[in-house]
């Protein structure tokens, strides 16, 4: 939900100014005598909100790259080619957030105030799946006990998934009540504006997405995925989003440092020719609203490992296609996306299309509703939507509708997500030309990141050997 007024702004720097960051173990060790040590629950609401929806954009602003939506526009850049980069920064924010959220649990409980429960607990379960599914095991039980230590045990990435599908249970129980002691205040809630009921359908989404991810494993359930979509939104405009910024969104900034030679956002040659009509032959009328026409009237994209076109110089010459001000998704107050209508339609295609014969129907109409979803967001006119739909490539029937038209569809709509990157593994990249970054340093794609310098600093005895970026997580293997 799109909120921007100076009130909610005013409120959300007063929380963030007054909260504690978390519980004083792992990872704060130190009180600080200018915070207060008792902020009020809404104050906490409005600062667990920010961050998830921060964290969001912070995840896929490195693995976007694994994604291919973005690349390098330096040769060989580190992040482009699977080399060893420390992400120290989303590694330290994910945990500062679940700290709040730890504080936010424990205080909720005490009041009775379920409300606040039920998103504390779908916010860290949210949380910690972005920690899971970027580097396997980590910190969890042992950090956020009572006794919590300094150097916290891991928790192996199954128990990790376990842990957030209990959460979101949990919370879903508790976003059910209606007796809550303390009401969400519309204010102090940057996601949903108090509404209980959106909360409740956004958890149900957010369950439906985890108990998808494990299209590999023997116990994935299609049927269990279709009842909790089933429980999800119902109208295209629930949504979980959040556009209260201190300053812009964060994506906007990347776009205006571009702007000023501080070369980032450029979007990838996959990702382009996905849409472009070089590689499925038909012009995606979306990318005219993600991207801004090069000096020669065309949309091209920068290959990652390439770096930027010969003859680019350090400049950038607006002869690539970079992220851009003018779109909906990325100008100065757009909002934060943390689940759509879209994916859920995009989820429920898949987990119809796996049952088999009986879900053939329901899948194919789910995937159609994505893909409209996605471009009615992106405002594209009416007239390109339907034309874009029923081509023959788009609307190949039921009976012609395969996972990788799913996929292919869920890819272009998915865009700047986290969530992207466990679509990729998901699916083996097996998208249509997806080729190897050039100089890649694997000789396959990316599976996991390498965990951060700060945690081998100073939780090293508990920090997994490491192993090539190419192994798979836990459920992104049989």
């Amino acid at each position: 939900m799109k909120r921007n007024n100076i009130f909610s702004i005013f409120i959300l720097l007063v929380s963030i100014a007054a909260i504690n960051t978390g519980c004083k173990k792992y990872f704060d060790q130190n009180e600080n005598p200018n915070l207060v040590q008792n902020p009020p629950i809404n104050a906490m609401l409005s600062t667990a909100t920010q961050k998830a929806a921060l964290n969001t954009q912070r995840f896929a602003s490195f693995n976007n790259y694994y994604a291919q939506y973005l690349a390098s526009p330096s040769a060989n850049g580190a992040t482009d080619t699977y080399q060893i980069t420390d992400n120290t920064t989303q590694w330290n924010n994910a945990y500062y957030a679940m700290a709040d959220l730890a504080d936010m649990i424990g205080k909720a409980q005490a009041a009775g105030a379920t409300e606040h429960l039920g998103v504390a607990q779908l916010l860290m379960a949210y949380t910690l799946g972005l920690v899971a599914d970027t580097w396997g095991s980590a910190p969890y039980t042992d950090a956020f006990a009572t006794s919590g230590s300094l150097t916290p045990k891991y928790d192996s990435e199954e128990a990790l998934y376990q842990t957030s599908l209990n959460l979101i249970n949990e919370s879903i129980n508790n976003l059910k009540l209606t007796t809550a002691t303390i009401k969400l205040d519309a204010t102090s809630d940057l996601i949903h504006a108090g509404v209980r009921a959106d909360w409740l359908r956004t958890a149900y989404g957010i369950q439906a997405r985890f108990l998808n991810k494990i299209s590999k494993k023997s116990t994935y359930n299609a049927a269990a995925v279709l009842t909790a979509v089933d429980n999800s939104y119902l109208p295209a405009t629930k949504e979980a989003s959040m556009a209260v910024f201190s300053g812009v969104n964060p994506w906007a900034q990347v776009a205006i440092n571009n702007a000023g030679n501080l070369l980032d956002g450029w979007l990838s040659e996959n990702f382009v020719n996905h849409m472009n009509g070089t590689t499925y032959g038909l012009f995606d009328p979306r990318l005219a609203k993600i991207t801004d026409k090069t000096v020669d009237g065309i949309y091209i994209g920068t290959r990652n490992g390439e770096g930027n076109r010969p003859n680019t110089g350090a400049n950038t010459l607006r002869n690539e296609n970079y992220v851009s001000l003018s779109s909906p998704l990325t100008n100065r107050t757009s909002p934060l996306y943390i689940f759509t209508y879209a994916e859920l339609k995009f989820i429920e295609a898949e987990a119809a299309f796996r049952l088999g014969a009986s879900g053939r129907t329901r899948a194919y109409q789910a995937y159609l509703a994505g893909i409209r979803s996605n471009m009615d967001r992106l405002q594209v006119l009416l007239a390109d939507r339907e034309a874009y739909v029923n081509s023959t490539t788009v609307s190949v029937g039921e009976a012609n509708l395969t996972l990788a038209l799913i996929f292919k569809e869920k890819y272009a709509a998915s865009y700047l997500s986290p969530e992207s990157w466990n679509d990729m593994r998901r699916f083996d990249y097996q998208y249509k030309n997806f080729r190897l970054p050039l100089g890649a340093v694997l000789p396959t794609f990316i599976r996991r990141v390498a965990y951060p310098a700060s945690e081998r600093s100073k939780n090293g005895s508990n920090v997994p050997a490491e192993v090539p970026l190419s192994t798979p997580l836990w459920w992104d293997k049989p």
